[in-house]
């Protein structure tokens, strides 16, 4: 079945706020089946909204709404809803109930307008708010709507994502589950240190052969996707073949992956850290804590992270690591010298099993012919065994440069540790 969304508000429109719950609808309507077809927003614009809708239902079996179901004289997407497909709003007890209790539940006083998120389309299915107000609803079109008439089903939902999201999962996701005679799976397979070009050309073949499953590869700062779909009868079935196509990707470029579960690569390496049980630090410089932040974010990893060093300045590499005052004069902060110095003496202050440092030019200015901006020197000492690598990343700007050599720094730890 084809569906759209439809996001209602002016605030989306001027971009003051971020429309996530597109994403996510888009999201879990793939895995359930649907087409989504397309994506609409529109302002707090009765006329607006009505043609949207009715352009929406002309190409596709179900609208879905979010916003414009509050209280104020600008929420009309219900009564839109209910106008487009020849229905009238009637008084439901249940659902002033519901708003009078989440009233009392924060300790806020209702206000008269509130009375109008009662009212409801009379031959709609009626979706409970449990974490708001604003009830929602599917609403279907009659069976004997005329040829002129719009036909489909237009599913409302609330706007604030908490809310939407809530709805979508305890009501909503029921009622399209029956109206889905197909399934979708899809798995995205990560993958690092292979250019989007290198990776479709080493696939290609999968690619100018594929039925079912799809691949399609897609570039994301620092590295590369794999994203294998299947539409079949059963959940199952689609499950099965989007296996049997992850094996056949992994076998080509398998040295390249580094997730078939959509993990980000940090969360794959605090993993297997902890796995491992292998004590860590980290002394940066160029990326500034960037590297211990993202390992920090995955819950558990105080078992085995033990430091982590911003050794910005010179003085601080001598102080707190004993880089060598004559390896800076002789070869720079920026070198393979001070980075190894770097590691080597992080180990020995903090006696962690793996300790890696990093050492570059993060940009904009500060670059020169033989250092330019974007290079980075990192060393990873663990099990004995010390590696220096240089990194020489497409300089897209400062942001860019951190973020991609911090991407560096944890697959030098992946790849030594597994």
């Amino acid at each position: 079945m084809k569906a759209a969304i439809l996001s209602v508000g002016t605030e989306i429109l001027f971009g003051q706020i971020t429309n996530t719950n597109t994403v996510y609808l888009s999201q879990q309507l793939n895995t359930m089946g649907f087409d989504v077809m397309y994506h609409y927003t529109v302002g707090d614009n009765p006329e607006r909204l009505r043609e949207m809708i009715r352009t929406a239902l002309k190409d596709c079996d179900i609208v879905i709404t979010t916003g414009g179901l509050g209280p104020t004289q600008d929420d009309l997407t219900k009564e839109i809803a209910c106008e487009t497909l020849d229905d009238s709003l009637v008084f439901s007890e249940t659902s002033l109930n519901n708003v009078k209790s989440a009233f009392r539940k924060s300790n806020s006083k209702m206000t008269d307008n509130n009375l109008k998120q009662a009212y409801l389309p009379s031959r709609a299915v009626i979706f409970p708010n449990n974490h708001g107000t604003a009830p929602g609803f599917a609403l279907e079109s009659r069976p004997d709507a005329g040829e002129e008439d719009a036909k489909g089903c237009i599913i409302c939902l609330p706007g604030p994502p908490r809310e939407m999201k809530a709805m979508f999962e305890e009501s909503a996701r029921d009622f399209l589950r029956k109206k889905s005679g197909e399934a979708i799976y899809y798995r995205l397979i990560r993958t690092y240190g292979i250019g989007e070009s290198s990776l479709e050309t080493a696939l290609l073949d999968l690619i100018d052969n594929q039925t079912d499953p799809t691949l399609a590869t897609y570039a994301k700062e620092g590295e590369c996707y794999v994203r294998i779909a299947s539409k079949r009868a059963t959940e199952e079935e689609a499950i099965t073949a989007v296996d049997i196509m992850t094996d056949k990707v992994k076998s080509i470029v398998g040295g390249c992956v580094y997730s078939t579960d959509n993990e980000d690569l940090w969360e794959v390496v605090a993993n297997r850290l902890i796995e491992k049980e292998i004590s860590v630090s980290c002394a940066e410089s160029c990326t500034g804590g960037l590297f211990a932040a993202m390992l920090t974010e995955i819950p558990g990893i105080s078992a085995v992270f033990d430091r982590g060093l911003v050794t910005y300045s010179n003085q601080a590499k001598m102080s707190e690591l004993g880089v060598k005052k004559e390896t800076l004069e002789k070869f720079g902060a920026v070198s393979e010298e001070t980075a190894a110095e770097m590691a080597q003496g992080l180990a020995e202050v903090s006696g962690s099993e793996l300790c890696i440092s990093v050492t570059g030019v993060a940009g904009p200015e500060g670059g020169s012919y033989e250092k330019p901006v974007g290079l980075a020197w990192i060393c990873c000492v663990y099990n004995g065994k010390k590696v220096t690598k240089k990194f020489q990343v497409r300089d897209l700007g400062r942001h860019w440069n951190r973020n991609s050599t911090m991407l560096a720094m944890m697959n030098m730890v992946r790849e030594m540790i597994s």
